[in-house]
């Protein structure tokens, strides 16, 4: 599926990187290329969205994934707007100052869940630097209305980095969702070009944090490449990430949004993803998902499954 976004909006929604000069798209390889969603449920999928004035990432950031996710009624629900105070180099999201929070919004998110009769719900946001606490408490307000509406329903926050917000990140801790992501992104070297409004250690910090609060969550964090990283420096996140304590580790490609965001420098082939697979598995993650099409909430439901199946194999290993 090809993506086609309108480019003379694009300094609308991204006014940061108007002024900067194009990089061309290149070609996607055939192993990137997904069919264009046509399934019925993807339609009833979005307009029960639509219904609850609800903001998805999958629509927001042009994910791939969003025919097949949208088919099975896997959304990934983006809370608090959908405008980002940060601007990423690599990110789709709007960019500028947000609205302020929505008090109904955590009811409204609770009750699409509970209409989709989700196992699994994935909750994300935008960044949002102008509130004190960074919008923790919305989170947990969130993750309390769901506890409610569907108990049965499995909760996965994928948070900001909560920089300079103190005691932001015990704030989602303490409200216990099963599953803490936060996505590093990309390796050290190119963070003041791709996410120059993060700090490497911050989120990584983050991500140890949450193990310190609550150790029965799980954690996990993501990152793209063909941005021009080296093997060597993902190899080294992972270490880092292992330090930390983390789960799951996601790994997919890095796909170019409009001509003003960053450019592709490679697209990774499958035997390399299968590669780097193979390497994180060896350094002891519970999970690896590593594919080109891979993101963060992708196969979010089922990877949850083999996450407590992962973990209580390791306890009976431990305990034998």
């Amino acid at each position: 599926m090809r993506v086609e976004i309108d480019h003379s909006k694009r300094d609308v929604r991204h006014p940061e990187k108007a002024n900067r000069p194009d990089n061309p798209i290149s070609r996607k390889p055939d192993w990137i290329r997904v069919k264009a969603p046509n399934h019925p449920i993807y339609h009833e999928t979005r307009q029960l969205m639509r219904d609850n004035k609800l903001v998805t990432v999958c629509e927001e950031a042009a994910c791939p994934n969003i025919g097949e996710c949208w088919s099975q009624r896997h959304a990934t629900m983006m809370i608090m707007g959908d405008t980002c105070t940060r601007a990423c180099s690599f990110c789709n999201v709007r960019t500028g100052m947000p609205d302020a929070l929505d008090a109904t919004e955590p009811a409204r998110v609770a009750d699409a869940v509970a209409r989709l009769g989700l196992r699994h719900v994935v909750i994300t946001s935008v960044d949002r630097d102008d509130l004190e606490d960074g919008g923790a408490e919305h989170f947990a307000r969130v993750i309390r209305a769901i506890r409610e509406a569907a108990p049965t329903t499995t909760i996965e926050v994928l948070t900001p980095d909560f920089l300079r917000k103190p005691g932001s990140i015990e704030i989602v801790a303490q409200a216990r969702p099963d599953v803490f992501n936060h996505n590093l992104e990309t390796v050290p070297r190119l963070y003041p070009t791709i996410r120059p409004g993060a700090r490497y250690f911050q989120s990584l910090r983050l991500l140890q944090r949450v193990k310190e609060v609550d150790p029965t969550i799980f954690t996990k964090s993501g990152l793209m490449v063909g941005l021009g990283e080296a093997r060597m420096e993902i190899l080294q996140v992972m270490d880092d990430l292992r330090v930390a304590d983390v789960d799951f580790l996601t790994l997919g490609q890095y796909l170019q949004p409009t001509v003003k965001h960053a450019a592709v420098a490679e697209f990774v082939t499958p035997d390399a993803f299968a590669d780097y697979a193979a390497m994180a598995r060896a350094k002891g993650f519970l999970l690896v998902s590593a594919t080109p099409l891979t993101r963060s909430s992708y196969h979010a439901d089922a990877d949850f499954a083999q996450l407590q199946s992962a973990r209580a194999a390791q306890l009976a290993k431990a305990q034998a």
